[in-house]
């Protein structure tokens, strides 16, 4: 008998009958068989017998042909000039290596504050688009498009696209993006890590966790942590990943998200790491400023000409302060250096993995160091066990207690360890302000580095292209090949935002496209076009807030409307020295005109800022209702789930 593949597209009705009637002579004469129309992807011959029939199997789903292994590694809270590797007194040798064998840029911007960053940077697209203008977490969420931090499934994630390309996605250390209220063992789980394209997860879903005693995650569980620190234990996993799937597959590439949560309080680390920095800091944050100034411009990650911003009134003359305040400050400086170095250290373990398994070379890293500026939620005088939302204690009862305690500074027992203020501006070298603060670079710029040996031709080249954390999405794909899907397990996607960086790859002077950008946390806020940014800070912060309720003052209260904006030209004022709003007002109005149009199109609004948080006037329903902030802090410290 002779096959005929039913499955043909039938365009006419003269067609249609013609091929019911043959089938009808052939087929269906054969003791009344009848066939029902299969799945419509099947392209083989389904008859009555499987002499009459043809199989069909779908060829696999591969990545492209010399795909690279890609590497996204994102730190925590770390400032522009923390690094050796963008001219920092703290040592990062492997990003070091990274950088001298692959490209540093230097124009890099992140939101300012972490869950945003992590939700932008995920997904390729702004982090008010996908929900996350805020947190995922009950106390900083709210009923809105842009805010109640769930990511909808029409903003697909790197990892789920790269899945459905033929590679295996895994993910170790911080998440960040799961809601406090399925962030159990109950689930649901499609917004856990592994709902989100990982296939593999080993981490804690919060935005802070103790690093011995971590809230800790495998897959769809919550685990037991060995004592190990956190970092230790995420690196371990992450090799045994690549480990077993090198062995089971050798040609399939992977991804890899790499996210510890250093240098993110807690700054717990072993003795024999922040011991390496002894004395290293007895000069003071000023001294420190001044020598990662000097060594910025050797390493031409900054202009030539650049000046330090002045100090933030905030911070007094390190030569000013008593010598009880310079041992205590300097030690927490101590842990915070060797924290990063630790960090380093364990990076280069993978990094070394892949060279000892000759897998490096083609393997594509994106080190982001840092989700944001360095923090400024360590208060003056630095903190030990003193939580984000907890009524502040005077100044002088935090320094004596930080005196008495000063051995407990990096160890298990400082359940919440941050240092000063001043050694936040200090690691923001060369920029203004901290972490939160997305109204300035010093709040949203960080450094980028990346490697990619088999593609990049200049060694240690700087780039200068403006960029923020939705582009690496689209330059992962662009790199690897791949082009961002239409659907994602049938569920059509919303445009990506971000812009490619692959151009400039091997083209310094490659044009920057990312052209406009807002950012807005908790009221301070910007826009960036072309080389200008206008921005407006907005008080009290979650700073002044603290410090008021510590008084036992009530907070000043605050006023979208009297915020004032500034102008400048980052093209010439890259650190923003020079206030030019009075100088050119049109120039001002017309940024203000576009910010208010990006809020509108990426669900900025309602603008919602730290009064409404630490008020309680934001998701304020069902068993939390009623609740202080001070009662969801500690119930929100239990499951991690803490800025």
């Amino acid at each position: 008998m002779k096959k005929i593949n039913i499955n043909s597209t039938i365009k006419s009705p003269k067609k249609g009958l013609l091929i019911t009637a043959l089938l009808a002579t052939q087929l269906g004469a054969v003791q009344g068989f009848a066939q029902t129309n299969p799945d419509t992807n099947f392209k083989g011959v389904i008859g009555k017998t499987l002499a009459d029939s043809k199989e069909y199997w779908p060829e696999p789903v591969t990545a492209p042909k010399g795909a690279p292994n890609i590497i996204w590694i994102l730190l925590d809270d770390v400032g522009f000039g923390a690094s050796s590797s963008f001219g920092g007194l703290i040592q990062t040798p492997t990003f070091d290596n990274l950088a001298n064998n692959g490209l540093r840029y230097t124009n890099f911007h992140t939101t300012a504050i972490c869950a945003p960053t992590r939700a932008a940077l995920l997904t390729g697209r702004n982090s008010g688009k996908v929900h996350v203008s805020g947190f995922s977490h009950t106390v900083m969420s709210a009923g809105f498009p842009g805010w109640d931090g769930r990511i909808p499934s029409d903003k697909g994630t790197i990892a789920e696209i790269l899945r459905d390309k033929g590679y295996n996605t895994f993910a170790v250390g911080k998440y960040g993006l799961t809601p406090d209220e399925e962030a159990t063992d109950a689930g649901p789980f499609d917004r856990w890590p592994t709902g989100k394209g990982f296939e593999h997860f080993f981490g804690f879903l919060g935005s802070q966790t103790d690093q011995y005693k971590p809230d800790l995650v495998e897959d769809n569980a919550h685990v037991t942590p060995d004592g190990r620190h956190l970092t230790d234990q995420i690196t371990d996993k992450a090799i045994s990943y690549i480990t077993k799937q090198h062995k089971a597959a050798p040609n399939k590439p992977f991804f890899l998200y790499y996210a510890p949560g250093a240098v993110h309080a807690p700054h717990q680390v072993a003795d024999s790491w922040s011991d390496q920095y002894k004395g290293k800091f007895d000069e003071g944050w000023d001294v420190y400023r001044e020598k990662v100034l000097a060594n910025q411009k050797k390493l031409g990650v900054i202009p030539a000409n650049a000046v330090l911003p002045e100090r933030n009134p905030l911070i007094t003359d390190w030569k000013k302060l008593s010598a009880d305040e310079k041992k205590v400050y300097a030690r927490f400086m101590e842990v915070y250096a060797g924290y990063l170095t630790y960090t380093d250290h364990e990076i280069g373990r993978i990094v070394n993995h892949l060279k000892e398994t000759n897998q490096l070379e083609n393997t594509l890293i994106f080190v982001a160091i840092g989700d944001n500026g360095a923090s400024k939620e360590g208060t003056l005088q630095g903190t030990i066990n003193q939580s984000l939302f907890s009524k502040t204690v005077s100044d002088e009862q935090n320094l004596q207690n930080n005196l008495n305690n000063i051995g407990e500074i990096g160890t298990a027992k400082g359940l919440n360890t941050n240092y000063p203020l001043g050694w936040a501006q200090a690691t923001n070298s060369p920029f203004k302000n901290w972490k939160q603060d997305a109204q300035s670079e010093g709040g949203t710029r960080n450094p980028l580095i990346v490697y990619y040996p088999k593609e990049i031709k200049e060694k240690g080249g700087i780039r200068n292209q403006y960029s923020h954390v939705t582009d690496l999405l689209p330059t992962t794909l662009d790199i690897a090949g791949i082009k961002a899907p239409e659907y994602i397990r049938e569920i059509k996607q919303d445009a990506i935002q971000g812009s490619t960086l692959y151009a400039s790859l091997n083209n310094a002077k490659a044009e920057s496209l990312h052209k406009i950008q807002y950012y807005y946390i908790f009221g301070n806020r910007a826009i960036y076009k072309d080389g200008w940014k206008a921005a407006a800070a907005h008080l009290p912060d979650s700073f002044a807030i603290k410090n008021s309720l510590g008084k036992n003052e009530a907070p000043a209260p605050s006023n979208f409307d009297t915020d004032v904006w500034e102008l400048y030209n980052l093209n010439e004022d890259f650190n923003e020295r020079v206030n030019l709003a009075k100088k050119y007002p049109e120039k001002l109005a017309e940024l203000q005109k576009l910010f208010d149009e990006q809020a509108k199109e990426n669900n900025v609004y309602p603008l919602i800022d730290w009064q409404d948080v630490f008020n309680r006037r934001i998701h304020n329903l069902g068993a939390d209702k009623g609740k202080t902030l001070q009662e969801l802090a500690k119930k929100a410290t239990q499951s991690g789930a803490t800025n």
